[in-house]
């Protein structure tokens, strides 16, 4: 079936009312709960379900390990009742939101984006919570539908896969990285993260430096 993000992106909001606008809030919680996760999804774009690995929001992990998930392996503490979108996520606990923020203001220096926290005075997921929410702000202007541009993802992807060569010995086909280079969900072409112009670079990128024999020989099977 053919990836289409228009559909990719309602059913990624339909799911996270559900999940956040909780049934225990009274009317006017749940008006506030739906009006503030539009306001998220208009800023940080369409509900998603994971990361390219080089996206600045889990970028900060063990080279060898590459994260697609925002976790304490990307330097964060705290998380629960997590929603992902394309350039943020909510996060839910019911203790301690200040830990998430300071750990999210601790994270390092990223050269393209900045990442923030905040705690938010809105209902979410339940009753008691304290919701933060974890912003990704880019230091470019972004394409229609939040999309990254090729002149950000082609060079973050290098970034992120160039280091691989001096422990490789096998190299991964484009069908493997897929999920992990354009992000979830995605087509075969496309994601909620980049366009199919976008894509295609990315792909002629990646396939130039396993042509070139750096990662190893490609498995099979």
């Amino acid at each position: 079936m053919a990836f289409r993000a228009d559909e990719a992106a309602t059913n990624g909001y339909e799911r996270a009312k559900s999940y956040l606008v909780s049934r225990n809030f009274s009317p006017e919680e749940r008006a506030r709960s739906e009006k503030a996760l539009l306001d998220i999804i208009e800023e940080c774009g369409p509900v998603v379900d994971g990361y390219p690995t080089w996206h600045p929001l889990v970028s900060n992990h063990d080279d060898h390990h590459p994260e697609t998930y925002p976790s304490e392996r990307c330097g964060y503490v705290g998380l629960d009742h997590t929603v992902y979108f394309a350039h943020g996520f909510l996060t839910c606990p019911y203790v301690d939101g200040a830990a998430v923020v300071k750990a999210a203001d601790a994270l390092p220096h990223h050269p393209r984006a900045t990442i923030s926290a905040e705690i938010l005075d809105v209902p979410f997921y339940n009753v008691g919570t304290q919701p933060v929410l974890v912003r990704c702000e880019w230091d470019a202007p972004l394409e229609i539908g939040k999309m990254v541009p090729k002149s950000l993802a082609v060079p973050l992807m290098i970034e992120q896969e160039l280091p691989v060569w001096r422990w490789s010995s096998r190299a991964e086909n484009w069908e493997t990285m897929r999920p992990y280079l354009l992000g979830s969900p995605h087509g075969s072409r496309s994601s909620l993260f980049v366009s199919q112009d976008t894509a295609l670079a990315m792909k002629k990128v990646y396939m130039s430096m396993v042509e070139s024999g750096m990662f190893g020989p490609v498995k099979t099977g």
